[in-house]
């Protein structure tokens, strides 16, 4: 009988061992052959990735990338969850959200698999006084309310506890948030919030209701903004700080204190991002915990929401791909609560298909997929383990930002924080025009015989404190004024795309531009002859070789048939006759916004 050396298996023992630097080596001849001549750590550092907060992904991680130990799932630091047992009873609880007086949706939602009710009350939702009703029948000792009621807090909370003791539930059966967070009412509206009646509710919960939470620390404003998630990690993690030192002041051990926060973070489809993201705020919160004297208070009770900023208005239906993906990257991060947005949440009101759909998300995942069956399923990979320790400094390192700044209220009234933040998305907002990010559906393989989905408005927002952005909102003005042009002239702006030489020699180049200009709501004309067209602007498609043998001539033939701009699909040369140029990296947004400012001056 053979036996196995204590070490286990070894796979591939009979090969020789592969070195960093043979790998590196095998790297650098790759990039050789593509013009970038490059050595050893340069040439692992050409395949790498900037991220927003300084932050590189690397091609390759292996097990010299080090990171602190997470420790154990339900045990300080809580990288790898606030629970031992984690998500495996029962999966997550998925959350829905609700923003109208629709006692009927409610029931539907609970009847089809959501454990918990997010309610957003008072002004931009639920009248306080039309909660009995929205509620008449939801059993409150087995769903959990969480309430969002903003500057209608106080009165809706009372509500709430009111419904618990007319409807008959025990103090200790009852589940929820009262959702008290002045400092994210007050980054919504610009109006300053009052800590004493949150710390009040506080004191109440933690007397009166063991399984209710009177704060949140809601994330969303930040991360709405255009923030990156070390400015989310930060300002969450000020706003909790903040709030932790007023209910210990009113006179809550900080053990009960810690109990009474609920933290709320944006998913996103950068997966990986968003495990780490969910990963780090564990560990940071556990840090301030420890600081405080209570390290065994520090398990993070998360909630995650599908990022509004990603959800697009064009092309709606690619949502639901976008939240699958961020919903996988919550229950993978250890997300306690994760809500769907339904994939037209941009649009209005959702509808009970695309309701069906965001609830749905969860229960494929958890039931058929099993995601939570698994503890931390992405622990233990080198590159996750790297990247949750690098936000995780990152993050702190913002959040003694904005310590030093007063806290994170004073951050807020200077407007400091909003200047970090519209900062952020400036150079987000960059990347986007020149499409580095590919939004799909808009930036990208856009439809503009694609009829729009059309719902009923919903209630409006609060607003007057930090903007809401949306990745897609410059190419959604542009696709507005085509959509007015088609509206006043029964045609959209167009641009003949003109093909020369061979297939092989201009579709690549005809496909970029056709998309490009799509993307701003032009139309590409490509059957037909110029005259007959309906366009006044040409973009020339081939290649580098024909350009330089009839892109004059061609450009001469066209301006002499009656065009007015003449684009070239490649990168900027020295052509007599070509106006701009179009080429992957161009400022798209640009480009397309000043050819409807000619188009439309026509």
């Amino acid at each position: 009988m053979t036996v196995l050396p204590d070490d286990g298996l070894e796979l591939a023992a009979e090969f020789p061992d592969v070195t960093h630097e043979q790998w590196q080596r095998l790297v650098a001849g790759v990039l050789r052959k593509a013009g970038k001549d490059v050595e050893g750590d340069a040439a692992e550092e050409a395949l790498s990735t900037q991220l927003e907060d300084g932050l590189r992904t690397r091609p390759l991680y292996t097990a010299r990338d080090t990171a602190p130990e997470p420790g154990l799932p339900g045990f300080a630091p809580f990288v790898r969850g606030g629970r031992a047992e984690g998500n495996t009873v029962g999966g997550w609880d998925v959350r829905q959200r609700h923003t109208v007086a629709d006692r009927d949706t409610v029931l539907a939602d609970l009847e089809n698999g959501v454990t918990s009710l997010w309610l957003v009350a008072g002004e931009g939702g639920v009248p306080v006084p039309e909660l009995g009703a929205v509620l008449d029948g939801v059993y409150l000792d087995l769903a959990p309310v969480v309430l969002d009621a903003g500057a209608d807090t106080g009165p809706a909370a009372h509500e709430l506890l009111r419904l618990y003791e007319e409807r008959g539930v025990a103090a200790e059966a009852a589940r929820g948030n009262l959702g008290a967070d002045p400092l994210g009412h007050e980054a919504r509206t610009g109006r300053p919030g009052d800590l004493a009646p949150a710390a009040e509710l506080a004191r109440r919960c933690a007397a009166a209701y063991p399984g209710v939470r009177a704060l949140t620390v809601d994330a969303l404003p930040y991360h709405e903004a255009g923030g990156s998630a070390a400015q989310e990690l930060g300002a969450s993690l000020a706003t909790a700080v903040a709030y932790l030192r007023e209910l210990t002041e009113a006179g809550l051990s900080v053990e009960q204190a810690c109990a009474q926060l609920e933290f709320r973070y944006a998913a996103s489809a950068d997966q990986f991002l968003t495990i780490a993201k969910l990963r780090a705020a564990r560990r940071l919160w556990a840090k301030v915990a420890e600081v405080c004297g209570a390290p065994r208070a520090g398990a993070q009770l998360q909630h995650a929401v599908t990022s509004p900023v990603m959800m697009t208005r064009r092309d709606p239906w690619v949502n639901m791909l976008r939240t699958t993906v961020a919903t996988l990257a919550a229950g993978a991060g250890g997300a306690d609560a994760v809500t769907v947005l339904p994939f037209d949440h941009a649009l209005g009101l959702p509808d009970a298909f695309a309701r069906r759909i965001a609830r749905n998300t969860s229960t494929i995942l958890v039931e058929e997929s099993h995601l939570s069956r698994v503890i931390d399923p992405a622990g233990g990979s080198w590159y996750v383990e790297r990247l949750t320790d690098e936000l995780a400094r990152a993050g702190w390192e913002f959040f003694r930002w904005i310590e030093r700044a007063g806290g994170q209220a004073a951050a807020l009234r200077s407007g400091e924080l909003g200047r970090e933040l519209a900062e952020t998305w400036r150079v987000r907002s960059e990347r986007l025009a020149k499409r580095r990010e590919p939004v799909t559906g808009v930036s990208e393989f856009p439809s503009l015989a694609e009829k729009p989905v059309v719902r009923e408005s919903a209630p409006e927002a609060r607003s007057g404190g930090l903007p809401r952005v949306r990745r897609d909102e410059a190419y959604e003005a542009l696709r507005a004024r085509s959509d007015a042009r088609l509206a006043a002239t029964g045609a959209r702006p167009r641009v003949f795309l003109v093909p020369i030489g061979p297939a092989a020699a201009h579709t690549a180049r005809l496909s970029f531009a056709a998309n490009l200009f799509q993307a701003g709501g032009v139309e590409p004309v490509t059957e037909g002859a110029f005259e007959d067209s309906g366009a006044t602007e040409v973009c020339l498609c081939s290649s580098d070789a024909l350009y330089e043998e009839q892109a004059e001539t061609v450009a001469a033939g066209l301006r002499a048939a009656g065009a007015t701009h003449v684009f070239l699909a490649g990168r900027p040369g020295q052509y007599t006759g070509v106006d701009s140029y179009v080429f992957a990296g161009c400022d798209a947004v640009a480009v397309l916004g000043a050819t409807l400012d000619r188009m439309e001056a026509s």
